[in-house]
């Protein structure tokens, strides 16, 4: 997907065009559940799986009628006689460990934050949906406009996601310094405002740096940043706060950021440098 942004977007809609995207996953992660329901409360499990077959081939015949790769026109490509191996690449191997570390807080709020949540603030498994659900759909309201008005500042791609990683670490923060439920919200919100900033703009700082090497194993290891978060996070914050508790969970997670930051603002400065 990341790679075909190359051949059906502008480079200076680049950024926008993953927002684009993510706006559409988010949307269908909102509806999806609820419709999921309503289907499997009607007429079952067995029709939930006819539905779920029948979209995903709708979906793609849309594809192979609307984006015929022999119709598309590559409108942003770079051409190396000898592409560079992302795993050579020293900028981007820094780039990919930040990206670890703000997955490995990221994903967090799908796992540890629930629990947390119950335990510590008794939530209700409703009020807990609703937390999430927000999260869904501040992404769907506002991403667009925010990337739209942050494209437009005299930002680097490194600097706002250095922001998006900020956000992300004062939303777990709060939780130790502020007993008050209702930074709950406010927790969800900055760590929202923290992802609808960082992914796009990582994402297209990757594909950026992809257009001096292979761009499918660019674009590759930026996913397997994520996937390495998925795999540890989720585990490693559960044995955590099972071991230590959530303020101190909560205070790692925090320094787990601060350490994401700190490896984009030393290659913000090697990029300076050699600028």
């Amino acid at each position: 997907v990341y790679v075909a942004l190359n051949a059906y977007s502008k480079s200076e809609n680049k950024t926008r065009s993953v927002s684009l995207i993510r706006l559409a996953i988010n949307l269908g992660f909102s509806a999806g559940p609820a419709l999921g329901g309503i289907i499997i409360s009607s007429l079952g499990y067995s029709a939930l799986f006819w539905v779920d077959g029948l979209t995903c081939i709708t979906a793609g015949a849309i594809l192979l009628i609307v984006l015929n790769p022999r119709k598309s026109v590559v409108l942003d490509s770079v051409h190396h006689q000898s592409p560079k191996s992302a795993y050579s690449d020293s900028n981007y191997l820094l780039f990919i460990a930040a990206m670890v570390f703000f997955g490995f807080a990221f994903v967090q709020y799908f796992s540890t934050v629930p629990v947390y949540y119950s335990e510590f603030h008794s939530l209700s498994e409703f009020q807990i949906g609703l937390l999430l659900a927000l999260n869904g759909f501040f992404i769907f309201v506002f991403e667009m406009p925010l990337i739209k008005y942050m494209e437009t500042r005299p930002w680097s791609k490194i600097s706002s996601i250095i922001i998006g990683l900020a956000l992300t670490a004062i939303s777990f923060l709060i939780l130790n310094l502020v007993s008050w439920v209702g930074v709950l919200t406010i927790g969800m919100l900055l760590m929202t405002i923290g992802e609808m900033i960082a992914f796009p703009f990582s994402n297209a700082y990757a594909m950026d740096r992809a257009k001096r090497g292979n761009q499918g194993e660019y674009m590759a290891l930026y996913s397997i940043s994520f996937s390495l978060a998925h795999v540890f996070g989720h585990n490693s914050g559960m044995r955590s706060v099972a071991h230590f508790g959530y303020e101190i969970t909560w205070y790692g997670i925090t320094v787990i950021c601060f350490l994401g930051i700190l490896l984009l603002l030393l290659l913000k400065n090697i990029v300076k440098r050699k600028d």
